[in-house]
């Protein structure tokens, strides 16, 4: 039996000796803003955006659309954003430093000098304070800004470094953070072909440096150095799965020696985005189809391998989990992603029937056998259009937002779907027993080094199933997971149990040089993450 059979075999006992443990934990402090875009920033720290609208939290005397989620206390500490990051994207840089980029042309009720967001960049650089006093967010709208207007792109940092964004309406182009190719967009008729159901195109960095892009049902993967687009097999069934008919979708773990990349899209709508919007509904069913690729010549040839999670869903979230398993988490059973999209609404928004029960899938497993709920605790709280979820140093999963509405909506009779800024956490089966440790990394490791740090182990955890995984926690927006990874080492513990040894990816590609947070998982129990940065530290190059 090889490692990944015994790692998955192990998984699945685990799920069903435990399963009835996850808990959902609601927040006794609300986020003051709809978390409409939320990324882990320190160990600490999440930071949050919203539209600039009449959120409750403020800040001089007008209501933020930017915060801070302290995780130890549950404070929230609002920031002085001043471009509009509506349906924004961002991603970390190299250095550490958070961008956001791109959102919305217009101003909102309560915000009247907002400045236009939808060419803005936003910089969030480290910040050492665990309470968020004194981090700020830096902008300079004249002189720091994109080439060009993004409203919905996506972004992901590639293997110099720097951040490469992808499309947004009505851009259908890519272009680089810092610029590249002297500032200038590269045009793709990629995303020309899939208008108008493009918007959020979900991509990932492959481990050859390459990118995979999905958009609409159509996907390619994009070399950045010969600037070619390479057609790939459309998604089956004619399942479209990027906004305003959200599917979600995730690069599965990628395991040494070989870094085999594979991708997995679920959710969306099978609905032509032809379709007059006067014929469309919230009622509409949602598709439950998964459809998986093998990025390797073998893998694209075999084509797309459908299967299907337990219900459908409307933008579904899907985040990794330490050891492997995929989390699917939020959306609904109808309908489409967007707000006043079409005329049979809910409220004013698009799509209906919460599915409020989590998902777990285990890559490993046989197909027919990766998707289950056994056990897993229902939410009372619809995160619907404008959520948000992350995977938390700490090992649990945030979740925040909804709002599929053009404003800030107070709870009221006849609102199915207000404005929501409660905050809860789903808690893994192991945030309730002893767990291992992990002792304290070096700020920055570089490529291929070979690292060995204390650790400690539950006399419980008698057996030695260790898996460690290097982790990007990726941005979340518009159910996906921008620059999410997860990469497994090489490693190996002490006799004794006192010490692991791991070793680094190669090279730039396979994980591309920035922040990263580092599980231990011993039998299926995950430690506290600990926080690094691959690579050298410092900031990608400009290159004008």
């Amino acid at each position: 039996m090889n490692f990944l059979t015994l790692l998955f075999v192990t998984l699945s006992l685990l799920s069903a000796a435990g399963a009835s443990q996850w808990r959902f934990d609601l927040k006794n402090t609300t986020s003051g803003i709809v978390a409409l875009e939320a990324i882990v920033v320190s160990p600490t720290l999440i930071l949050m955006f919203d539209r600039a609208t009449n959120d409750t939290l403020q800040i001089n005397n007008h209501s933020a659309w930017g915060a801070l989620w302290n995780l130890e206390s549950n404070a929230v500490t609002a920031l002085n954003v001043l471009t509009n990051s509506f349906c924004a994207s961002g991603a970390l840089l190299s250095n550490g430093s958070m961008v956001s980029m791109g959102g919305d042309a217009r101003g909102f009720a309560g915000n009247p000098a907002i400045q236009p967001g939808n060419q803005a960049i936003r910089i969030f650089e480290p910040c050492a304070s665990p309470t968020g006093e004194g981090c700020t967010v830096f902008e300079d709208p004249e002189n720091l800004h994109l080439a060009r207007p993004r409203w919905y792109p996506s972004s992901i940092r590639i293997f110099d470094g720097s951040l490469m964004i992808l499309g947004a309406t009505p851009e259908n182009s890519f272009e680089f953070f810092p610029p590249k190719d002297g500032g200038e967009v590269r045009p793709s008729p990629f995303l020309n072909r899939t208008v108008p159901a493009n918007l959020f195109p979900r991509a990932f960095a492959l481990p050859d440096g390459r990118v995979f892009i999905v958009a609409n049902n159509q996907s390619i993967i994009y070399d950045i150095e010969a600037g070619t687009e390479t057609p790939l097999p459309e998604i089956p069934n004619g399942v479209r799965v990027t906004n305003p008919m959200d599917g979600s979708a995730i690069l599965l773990p990628l395991s040494p020696p070989n870094y085999t990349p594979e991708v997995l899209v679920c959710g969306g709508s099978a609905t032509d985005p032809a379709t007059p919007a006067a014929n469309l509904s919230s009622q509409t069913p949602a598709s439950s189809q998964c459809s998986r690729i093998m990025l390797t010549e073998e893998g694209i040839k075999r084509g797309w391998v459908v299967e299907h999670m337990i219900e459908e869903r409307i933008m579904p979230e899907m985040i990794h989990l330490p050891n492997g398993q995929i989390l699917i988490i939020n959306g609904g059973r109808t309908g489409y992603a967007a707000v006043r999209y079409h005329r049979k609404l809910v409220g004013e928004g698009n799509a209906d029937h919460p599915v409020l029960t989590p998902v777990l899938y285990t890559p490993g497993l046989p197909l027919g056998e990766r998707f289950s709920n056994k056990g897993m605790p229902t939410s009372d709280i619809p995160r619907m259009y404008h959520s948000s979820v992350t995977l938390t140093p700490q090992g649990n999963v945030w979740v925040g937002g909804s709002n599929p509405s053009p404003n800030f909506t107070l709870p009221a009779p006849g609102v199915k779907f207000p404005s929501e800024v409660r905050i809860e956490t789903l808690d893994p089966p192991y945030m309730f027993v002893e767990r291992p440790t992990l002792g304290d990394l070096p700020p920055t490791i570089p490529f291929g080094a070979k690292v060995t740090v204390p650790i400690t182990v539950p006399r419980a955890l008698s057996s030695d199933v260790v898996q460690v995984s290097l982790m990007d926690l990726g941005f979340s927006t518009h159910a996906f997971h921008s620059g999410a990874r997860l990469v497994f080492l090489n490693a190996r513990m002490s006799a004794n149990r006192t010490s692991l040894t791991f070793t680094m990816p190669p090279n730039s590609r396979v994980y591309p040089p920035g922040p990263a947070t580092i599980f231990l998982t011993v039998n299926g129990i995950t430690s506290v993450g600990v926080q690094t940065i691959v690579g050298s530290g410092a900031p990608p190059p400009i290159m004008e």
